[in-house]
Formats: C-alpha cells, sequence, structure tokens
C-alpha cells in the first residue's frame, strides 16, 4: 500500500515509521523546508511542497496512493488537502488529523475525510482508559459517527473471562478487530479466549455501545 503523509513533524514521522514497519510505501510532504529531516526516516520518500496545492499534489503523484494522512498541525490544512485528495486524484482513503476539538465536526465526508482523529479526544480517551476498567472509550469515530473504534479493559468479573472470543455474542455490526495482552498485539481467532485485563479493540455502531458495556461489564453497567 502507498500512502501520503502531509505533515511531517512528530506526528506524521512516527506514523510514517509504524506503516514502513508494516511493509508499507510513505510519502511525507511538508511546506517547511525545516521539517525535512529525511535521516528521521530514512525509507521514506520525502517531498518539500504545499499539501494544499494542487501542482504539489500532482508532484506528489496522488493519484497513485491508496491513502493520504492528514497529519498537520492546523486543521484547515488538513482539510485542504483531504478534500483535494478526493475530490480531484480519487485517493480510496483518508484520514484527518483534529487538531481543535471545535472543529471535528468539519471533519466528515462533506470535506472528503472517511476518518477523523482527534487528538484531543484520544488524550482524554487514553487517560480516562487507565482508571477505568470494563468502561467502553471511544478513541475515534469512522463515517460520520455511525461507526467508531472503541477500547475496553476486560474486568476479572465479566461472565466472557476464559471464554473464547467467537462465543461472545456480541450486538449486530459489532466486531472484535484486536486484542492487546501484555503488550502483544492479537488478531481475534473465534477460538482463542479473552482474559482479564486484556484490552480488547472494538469497531462498533454508536447505538450499539451501551448493549456491548452491559454485555461485557453487567457488573458495572447493570447487564
Amino acid at each position: 500500500m502507498r500512502v501520503a503523509i502531509a505533515g511531517a513533524g512528530a506526528v506524521g514521522r512516527s506514523i510514517a515509521r509504524e506503516l514502513i514497519t508494516n511493509g508499507h510505501e510513505v510519502l511525507l510532504i511538508d511546506k517547511n523546508a525545516s521539517a525535512i529531516k529525511p535521516e528521521r526516516v530514512p525509507d521514506a520518500e520525502w517531498l518539500l511542497a504545499d499539501c494544499c496545492e494542487m501542482s504539489s499534489l500532482e508532484e506528489a503523484r496522488l493519484d497513485r496512493c491508496d491513502v493520504l494522512i492528514s497529519a498537520t498541525g492546523d486543521d484547515k490544512a488538513n482539510l485542504v488537502a483531504s478534500l483535494l485528495a478526493k475530490t480531484e486524484f480519487a485517493v480510496p482513503r483518508t484520514v484527518g488529523r483534529v487538531n481543535h476539538p471545535n472543529n471535528e465536526w468539519l471533519f466528515s465526508e462533506a470535506w472528503g475525510v472517511d476518518v477523523n482523529v482527534s487528538t484531543p479526544r484520544i488524550m482524554s480517551a487514553l487517560v480516562e482508559e487507565a482508571v477505568t476498567v470494563g468502561d467502553l472509550v471511544r478513541l475515534f469515530t469512522f463515517r460520520q459517527g455511525q461507526a467508531n473504534l472503541a477500547e475496553m479493559t476486560l474486568p476479572a468479573d465479566s461472565p466472557y473471562v476464559g471464554k473464547p472470543s467467537g462465543l461472545i455474542p456480541l450486538p449486530d455490526n459489532c466486531a472484535l478487530v484486536t486484542i492487546l495482552r501484555d503488550g502483544q498485539v492479537y488478531v481475534p481467532s473465534p477460538e482463542q479466549p479473552v482474559e482479564s485485563g486484556d484490552e480488547l479493540l472494538f469497531v462498533v455502531p454508536t447505538e450499539q455501545e451501551d448493549e456491548l458495556e452491559r454485555l461485557l461489564a453487567p457488573s458495572t453497567h447493570g447487564g
């Protein structure tokens, strides 16, 4: 997969390293010469250009990219880059970084954003998660709020501790996508049991979040 990242600051570089480790091709784009530091991510391609200008995106050959991640510190730039990527270059997938919570409503399909990632929301969610075992914590929203990526640390008194994940009667259109355990990432198979303290990541519709909480942590949520 070929991924273009608009914004070569700390956030963009961190994303690039992770994607490269996972075998993807990455192009980092930034309009500030001071941000162009190929030695920081030597396996990435680098381009000194403005992600809000058509000529720059043409130079980046955005039409050959599978994903654009708009990761600058400027919400306006992230919106414009996402919109151009989607409407002018038909990039299949766009991800937009939201820097200011008041702007989150703008990061929608109307502006060419498939997935918005709110840095303040994730930070607050992770703080909340650290002290609330058994609560479902929303990390970010897909598709204008129709579905969310949410996390729960499975409590010791959950009725599903020790049981295969495939036996959990999840709500409609809800999927367990990842299990984090002892620093390891597992893609769950139906036979794999879930354990107390596992961090479970779900894709879940907004209207099913309460049901999922009650299912997995009934003693906390009155299931």
